[in-house]
């Protein structure tokens, strides 16, 4: 088994929007700094101003997609967690876990939520049916 970190999607992007905040925060601080240097002070201010909206949209964007998830129980720690797709981690333990048999006992890839690879994965089923 490899050494790979596995992160669930919904703490990433928060953590994502997170960084946002903070770059948003330390951009406008040190345009402060510059409050003599106009031209240097009011870019500073808009890119931090731009950072924390888009936080707020990603944070807004996140909370509806985190009502639509699957709430199960990870196996392994016993808490409940939120899936987003056909394979995730776990948020607390960062176990992997699916929800599709088929890709049970496979190592974990993130490539199995991708449209393309379960359309890829959908066609091979449907020649070896059709044989």
């Amino acid at each position: 088994m490899s050494n790979v970190k596995y992160k669930n999607k919904i703490n990433k992007i928060r953590s994502f929007a997170l960084i946002l905040i903070f770059a948003g925060m330390i951009l406008m601080y040190i345009g402060l700094f510059f409050k003599d240097v106009s031209w240097v002070l009011v870019p500073l201010m808009i890119l931090g101003i731009i950072s924390i909206l888009l936080s707020t949209v990603i944070y807004t964007w996140i909370g509806l997609l985190s009502t639509k998830t699957i709430n199960i129980t990870c196996p392994t720690c016993e808490k409940p967690t939120k899936m987003l797709g056909r394979v995730d981690a776990c948020m607390h333990c960062n176990q992997p876990l699916t929800t599709d048999q088929s890709l049970e006992g496979k190592e974990f890839d993130e490539k199995y939520n991708s449209k393309k690879y379960q359309k890829q994965s959908n066609d091979k089923t449907n020649a070896q049916e059709s044989k």
